[in-house]
């Protein structure tokens, strides 16, 4: 990407605004083209100059972010990262976000230590990274429901735990794969794009699929209410994994966002430990945390699975996971929203199989007895 990606931020507070174009300021691939305190000026502004990504607030005056982005979402697709401190119940809204067309969630920058700062940073810098190479998709529910134009029409685009170190601390799987068990365990990385991807895989499983454990990217506070919304929808019971959970089969278990997650056995049977720690291939929860994990403690048990995102979180932890005998399969670049995590593992050598996102269901559950 040769040239800089143009951001537009839209929320209502100067102060954000402010420290949201000083982050993305200090990436020299990032060039903030503008601000906008509500939907309408970012409306006159995108008329001027399409942006290649918007960072929108949730919550504004006159028109809030969601209205907002099903209207643009049903007109001019672009990518749209929903920046909010909304936590708890108004994680909800940001799942319809999700579900609208938003690339991915952020949270507003806490300013109050050094490292937060640092963290946002990365978190922020990296997502609307991410966000300009993804392919906005918005649904048929979002076009159907935002009949209202604009007024002004839209420019033409352009746990207390002991403490992970930065290299997971993991060793790497000994020679040869474990012996099987008569279960399987299937994890499950993604990141942008993954939150609908993940849905669309869920919905597909029936209640008595293996045990499954997920990173998604997404920050704190955002992934419970990300599993409440699965468990609705899914024959599977889909929760926030809590430290000491056991693997079970028809149940999924998701990351909480900023903690690590790793596969642990004790005897027969697989939990979940969950702990805090640095950030690892960039992120926390990592992929690459919960795939090494696998590969020490599952062997050729286990399944592993590379869906949309961005970066390579996830390669190194995939091919330890095939050296010690799992089957890995990648999303392939037509069904990814970005096709980075998955070209990384790819190219490592580390995946047996690239498939479609409608075709990943069949492989876990081909895989679920061989």
């Amino acid at each position: 990407m040769g040239q800089k990606i143009r951001v537009l931020i839209v929320d209502d507070s100067a102060t954000v605004r402010q420290t949201l174009a000083g982050i993305l300021s200090s990436d020299p691939q990032i060039e903030v083209m503008g601000t906008a305190a509500d939907p309408y000026a970012a409306v006159r502004r995108i008329a001027e100059e399409a942006p290649d990504v918007i960072t929108l607030d949730v919550e504004m005056p006159r028109m809030d972010g969601i209205t907002f982005l099903r209207k643009l979402m049903s007109q001019h697709p672009i990518p749209v990262v929903m920046c909010s401190s909304l936590v708890e119940d108004g994680s909800e809204t940001l799942m319809q976000a999700l579900e609208a067309g938003a690339v991915d969630v952020i949270l507003k920058p806490r300013i109050d230590t050094r490292q937060s700062l640092l963290d946002a940073q990365v978190r922020i810098c990296d997502t609307v990274k991410a966000a300009a190479r993804a392919r906005p998709r918005p649904s048929a529910r979002t076009v159907s429901t935002a009949a209202t134009s604009l007024a002004t029409p839209l420019g033409r685009t352009r746990a207390p735990e002991p403490k992970l170190s930065a290299d997971v601390m993991m060793p790497a799987p000994s020679g040869g794969a474990m012996a099987r068990t008569t279960e399987r365990v299937i994890c499950i990385g993604a990141s942008t794009g993954g939150t609908e991807a993940l849905r669309e895989v869920l919905e597909a499983l029936p209640a008595d699929s293996p045990g499954i454990v997920i990173v998604q990217h997404m920050p704190e506070s955002f992934t419970a209410a990300f599993a409440r919304r699965l468990d609705g929808l899914c024959e599977m019971t889909v929760r926030e994994a809590r430290d000491g959970d056991t693997v079970l089969r028809g149940q999924v278990l998701i990351a909480p966002g900023n903690r690590h997650m790793l596969l642990q056995r004790s005897g027969a049977r697989y939990l979940v430990a969950v702990k805090e720690g640095p950030l690892v291939s960039r992120h926390r929860p990592s992929v690459d945390v919960l795939f090494r994990s696998a590969a020490h403690c599952a062997g050729g048990n286990a399944v592993g699975v590379i869906m949309t995102g961005m970066g390579d979180d996830g390669a190194t932890g995939m091919r330890e996971m095939q050296q010690a005998g799992a089957f890995t399969v990648a999303q392939d670049e037509e069904s990814c929203v970005v096709f980075g995590m998955p070209k990384e593992a790819i190219a490592r050598g580390g995946v047996d199989k690239v498939v479609g996102l409608s075709s990943i269901p069949r492989e876990i559950l081909r895989h679920d007895r061989s």
